[in-house]
């Protein structure tokens, strides 16, 4: 259920609202806050916003779209732990803007109706979370004890994807602890491995049910999530046996990697998780930090100040080169230069009243909640290696300030250490798959569901990353692979699949351009399996797998169209179809055809055009083993029965007509053969060949007036007889 603070929210809001109940009576000011009020709150939990505020747009139409969308999304969609932290005046403001769109909703011309689609849609709601629990204990309840042992479930529910630290499932896990604290379980056992009836199985779940539901019935991303990490696996396994590369040593933390180190993590827009190798070894961010701090300061300043200061191009050059564009700028923010830049921007115009410190603080807490409270450390040793091997980047600032680059009042010191600490911000690749995946999702953390970017940061973001990510390789990466990457030195390559998943691969061997030689790998595999790439072509690209489809999905929808449009009688789509090369005699899993389905519709037409222009077979039997003719006999449609049986009869006239044929023909053949033969053996119409030619036609047959096999087999039995006439005078 919702927090106590949410439930207070709207009810003041409510409350608040300018809402003319004088002219109604009590019973009608009663209808409104019983079906209005109260239900929305009870069901808010399993309402996501985008369905609220459909609704509200089609019953409200003076609430304008972006209050609707603030008042549900901000302080009514996010998560429990979200909504505790709303502060007081917070809730004040949302309280007015709820205000509003209630009022807006409850105007006299619009409350009849609003009540009676917002009862009816909370109604299938309802009804529909009760389905869905029902049906879940049914799948893993024991027939035996008719109970659901909570340790299978939570095995079918990460098959899915989803993982029992999820935070979305937080109520889930919180409620199986009470339970087994309510029945005194032994010590020794765990929460994860109880057994509950039907009752208690929907009570737990019921808090998270609208996400479970969805996870068991594949309507993720990913909807086949098992197969999809089989592949995956599979591009691991090949990918580890790559033992190219070197280790960074330009300071000695990175010199001491393990250079078999291998990690792999995938996070969906949806949650679904998959990890394998080295996965929890922490690392630095290094290179990788540069789009996160840029993201931040396009956040908070805008493109248009923030590109007044750095540029969008490629380089062309090594990324930590002594030059500028024509405009005297970093020529993009993945490069050194273009990246101090930023960092100076957030210590002068993001937060000017901050200190090194505070800053370091504030942008830390950007990643974690990019990261959705996974592990962002800091590696001290790292921050200070880094500064005392920075000859270059300190060469990058001087030259910058030299240029004018730099915003007024900025500490080149202060800025050259944020950058440093940046750049030794430490993590894993569980958490930076979830940073992947919060961009693949237009800035949204996909496990707390916090909206951290708006989408154009993202879409800005993610076009420097494609164009310049890879350091010196970046024009490569965007050929061969085709999507947003950013590598580090320390062995880190974050790749992002915009509207599908983000994934990380760690491995600290890099190739002479400072990437990770397995990261490139797996990009470049995972690209030639499936159409990942930004310009495949999804519609007639055979060869690779899309993961985003169900198993099937295209044959059965094909299937389903094909037999829709004989149902319907639309001769036009039959013809279609036919058109396009498909297999009109293709049949649904009771082995329904489309023949089944137009005649016992009684549409004669596709009926005509099926066995006249495609050529189906008449008599193709079910499951049942019912023929399309006794289909059109049981739903009554007599010229349908007429026209196949009439069908039914000229084939098999045709049949026997053939098989007349065939045998005459046989028969002539045979009679025409035999008297060949005759003709060939008898001695008052042959002369006796010597050996020599009674060897030369049996050999070739060339002279004989029969076809080839009747005329070899007639020779050679001509000649073997008139040897054995002839051996005795040899």
């Amino acid at each position: 259920m919702m927090g106590d603070r949410s439930w207070n929210l709207l009810q003041y809001a409510t409350e608040r609202a300018p809402i003319p109940l004088d002219g109604y009576t009590a019973e009608e000011a009663a209808q409104f806050k019983d079906s209005i009020r109260q239900k929305i709150v009870d069901d808010l939990k399993s309402m996501t916003g985008e369905e609220l505020i459909e609704l509200v747009k089609q019953n409200a139409a003076k609430v304008e779209e972006e209050k609707a969308e603030v008042a549900v999304k901000e302080p009514l969609s996010g998560t429990e732990e979200g909504k505790e932290r709303v502060q007081d005046d917070a809730d004040l403001i949302d309280a007015g803007i709820i205000a509003e769109m209630v009022a807006g909703l409850c105007t006299k011309s619009q409350k009849e109706t609003f009540i009676k689609v917002i009862t009816k849609y909370i109604s299938h709601r309802e009804q529909e979370q009760r389905n869905a629990e029902d049906v879940l204990f049914d799948m893993f309840a024991s027939e035996e004890t008719g109970l659901i042992s909570m340790g299978k479930f939570l095995a079918g529910l990460k098959t899915t994807g989803i993982r029992r630290n999820d935070p979305r499932v937080r109520e889930l896990m919180d409620n199986l602890k009470k339970v087994h604290k309510l029945n005194n379980y032994e010590t020794g056992s765990s929460a994860e491995t109880q057994h509950l009836n039907r009752e208690t199985f929907k009570a737990v779940v019921a808090p998270n049910i609208v996400l479970i539901a969805k996870a068991f019935r594949q309507q993720f991303v990913i909807p086949d999530f098992t197969s999809f990490v089989k592949d995956i696996e599979d591009i691991y396994c090949r990918c580890k046996t790559n033992t190219l590369g070197k280790l960074a040593d330009y300071i000695p933390q990175l010199a001491r990697y393990n250079p078999d180190s291998w990690g792999l993590s995938i996070c969906t827009i949806d949650g679904q998780r998959f990890s394998i190798g080295d996965v929890e070894v922490p690392f630095t961010l290094q290179s990788c930090s540069k789009p996160l701090t840029y993201a931040i300061a396009l956040e908070k300043l805008g493109p248009k100040v923030v590109h007044s200061y750095v540029g969008q191009e490629p380089s062309g050059r090594n990324f930590n080169e002594l030059v500028l564009d024509q405009n005297k700028k970093p020529h993009n923010p993945m490069i050194n230069a273009g990246a101090i830049l930023t960092c100076s921007l957030m210590n002068a115009l993001v937060k000017p009243d901050m200190t090194s410190a505070e800053i370091f603080d504030y942008t830390m807490s950007w990643f974690k909640r990019l990261s959705g409270g996974e592990y962002i450390g800091f590696n001290n040793a790292v921050f200070l290696s880094e500064r005392e091997a920075a000859d270059r980047n300190y060469a990058l600032g001087f030259y910058m300030r030299e240029n004018k680059c730099f915003p007024k009042r900025t500490n080149l010191k202060e800025v050259m250490d944020f950058y440093f600490q940046c750049c030794s911000m430490e993590t894993n690749c569980e958490a930076m798959s979830v940073i992947a995946a919060s961009l693949a999702n237009g800035g949204i953390c996909p496990t707390t569901e916090e909206k951290v970017f708006r989408p154009e940061v993202i879409r800005d973001v993610l076009s420097i990353m494609h164009s310049c990510g890879t350091y010196d390789y970046s024009g490569q990466f965007a050929f061969k692979v085709g999507l947003p990457a950013k590598s580090g030195v320390s062995g880190g390559m974050m790749l992002v699949i915009p509207n599908v998943m983000g994934i990380f691969a760690w491995s600290p061997p890099l190739d002479h351009l400072g990437n990770t030689v397995r990261g490139l790998q797996f990009c470049e595999e995972l690209v030639s399996m499936f159409n990942f790439h930004r310009y495949d072509n999804l519609k007639h690209l055979s060869n690779k797998k899309d993961p985003r489809k169900h198993r099937y999905e295209t044959k059965g929808l094909s299937i389903v169209n094909l037999l829709f449009s004989a149902a319907s009688g639309d001769v036009t789509a039959l013809r279609r179809h036919r058109l396009s090369g498909m297999d009109i005699t293709l049949a649904d899993y009771d082995g329904r055809t489309a023949l089944h389905l137009a005649a016992s519709e009684g549409h004669l037409e596709c009926v005509k055009f099926l066995l006249e222009q495609c050529h189906v077979p008449h008599n193709p039997k079910d499951r049942w083993g019912n023929l399309p003719v006794d289909e059109a006999e049981n739903f009554g449609h007599s010229h349908v029965v007429e026209f196949l049986r009439s069908w039914a009869e000229k084939v098999d006239l045709s049949s026997e007509e053939c098989k007349t044929e065939a045998v005459t023909s046989k028969t002539q053949a045979d009679e025409e053969i035999c008297s060949t033969s005759d003709l060939e053996t008898s001695p008052a119409t042959s002369p006796i060949p010597t050996p020599v030619e009674s060897g030369s036609r049996a050999g070739s047959g060339r002279s004989s007036p029969v076809p080839s096999d009747a005329g070899s087999t007639a020779s050679a039995g001509s000649a073997s007889s008139i040897d054995d006439k002839t051996k005795p005078g040899l």
